[in-house]
């Protein structure tokens, strides 16, 4: 399967990022689709949503990170096209003061990949690897969504460092929020996380995340209990 690899010198991710998406359409499609429609205004017009100004941490980067993180993990994926499609949309339509922003997304994608000449199962299948997001806690006879999630969710295993700035996004993105009701919803959140059996499902991102991310999460919320 045809991959593309990350160039070290990278600072604008965008024109990586649309080779990559070529290639995933290509895969999608498969050998035999007929579909001529060009691909490449439909990732100018993702990488416009993912650089809207509201966003601070769900940004073009979060989106390179996650198709990253995709690659690292993917031997444990079964239709590994699907998972890298659900990732560019997974994050599509984002309003931090709205709660639907999972199911928009999902949509753009039921609307977009058809044209795209993908496959109604394949689309379907994104789709629901969209609204997966919600909740990050797939079936454990899901590969695809465990490994979409454990991209999704790397970031939580980063350095102090790396995660102080990853949380003080997410506060920027909530700016509009009082402190005492972001302390509250945050708390929230992170108490969700830490409850989860495994925050990682396939085994290699276990193995090298799930000790780090406990550590920041129950970091911050201690932080965030002192406040």
């Amino acid at each position: 399967m045809t991959s593309v690899s990350r160039t070290a010198d990278s600072t604008d991710p965008a024109p990586e990022l649309r080779q990559r998406w070529a290639v995933t359409v290509a895969e999608a499609r498969g050998k035999k689709n007929p579909t001529t429609t060009d691909p490449a205004p439909y990732a100018d017009n993702l990488l416009s949503r993912w650089r809207e100004p509201q966003r601070r941490y769900h940004t073009v980067d979060h989106l390179a990170a996650v198709l990253y993180r995709i690659d690292e993990l993917a031997e444990h994926a079964d239709d590994l096209s699907t998972v890298q499609l659900a990732a560019w949309f997974h994050d599509a339509v984002y309003r931090p003061d709205r709660s639907e922003n999972e199911e928009r997304s999902a949509a753009l994608a039921e609307r977009a990949l058809p044209e795209l000449g993908i496959g109604a199962a394949r689309t379907a299948e994104v789709a629901r690897l969209v609204r997966l997001t919600v909740t990050h806690d797939p079936a454990p006879d899901d590969p695809d969504g465990e490994v979409l999630c454990d991209a999704d969710l790397a970031v939580l295993a980063g350095s102090p460092d790396d995660y102080a700035a990853y949380a003080a996004a997410v506060r920027d993105e909530y700016a509009f929020v009082p402190d005492p009701d972001f302390l509250a919803g945050r708390s929230a959140v992170l108490s969700q996380l830490l409850s989860l059996p495994r925050l990682f499902r396939t085994p290699r991102g276990y193995d090298r995340w799930e000790h780090l991310a406990r550590r920041n999460l129950a970091t911050e919320l201690d932080l965030l209990r002192g406040a």
